[in-house]
């Protein structure tokens, strides 16, 4: 009887599965390629085959992770308003992270952190959000560095996340936290001009 095969693309896609989980749930340094592998149901050798180790399946997990956000961001059409497209976005992104938990607090907060920089790869996440706040900018409604306005709607948003994926707000709650919090940061970076209509209703 033959040796089972352990570089195939199904025990491929069981470890990152195992990992994103895995990486989610604990510590980093608990986790073990041992670990890793028994919850694959597969050897430690198909790590370092596949992976090189658990470093490579590391970032190949947060790798897929960048990669789905941005194929989610950049799905969101562009509008004639860059507010109501800057809203789409955060909308989207919300959607993405309590629909991928694991891979969320992977990419955010678990094995590796995404730390947002004024250096933006082709293939960021960031870059759908930054390029409708430089259209914000451009037509006069957000005045201010586009990546500082980046950076604290992108705070605000993980912190709306978060929450939620720990069960700290739910239902309504959310949606209005949600909606309140992104208007309150909008209104930080607008214009005069375009201020009051984004005041708070009531």
């Amino acid at each position: 009887m033959g040796r089972p095969r352990t570089n195939d693309a199904a025990v491929r896609e069981r470890l990152v599965a195992c990992a994103t989980e895995m990486f989610a749930t604990r510590p980093q340094g608990s986790v073990t390629v041992r670990a890793l592998a028994t919850a694959a149901g597969t050897s430690t050798a198909a790590v370092y085959t596949l992976f090189q180790g658990k470093d490579g399946l590391i970032r190949e997990v947060r790798d897929q992770a960048v990669a789905g956000l941005f194929q989610d961001l950049t799905a969101v059409p562009d509008s004639e308003d860059a507010l109501e497209d800057l809203y789409a976005l955060a909308v989207a992104y919300r959607h993405w992270g309590l629909e991928h938990r694991h891979l969320y607090t992977v990419l955010f907060g678990g094995a590796q952190s995404f730390v947002p920089s004024d250096r933006i790869g082709d293939r960021d996440p960031v870059r759908p959000l930054v390029a409708a706040i430089d259209r914000a900018v451009a037509a006069h409604v957000l005045a201010g560095d586009t990546t500082l306005i980046a950076v604290s709607l992108w705070v605000a948003l993980h912190g709306l996340v978060t929450l939620e994926l720990a069960g700290s707000l739910e239902g309504a709650a959310a949606r209005t936290a949600f909606r309140s919090t992104v208007d309150a940061v909008l209104r930080g970076w607008a214009t005069p001009s375009v201020f009051p209509a984004l005041r708070p209703e009531g």
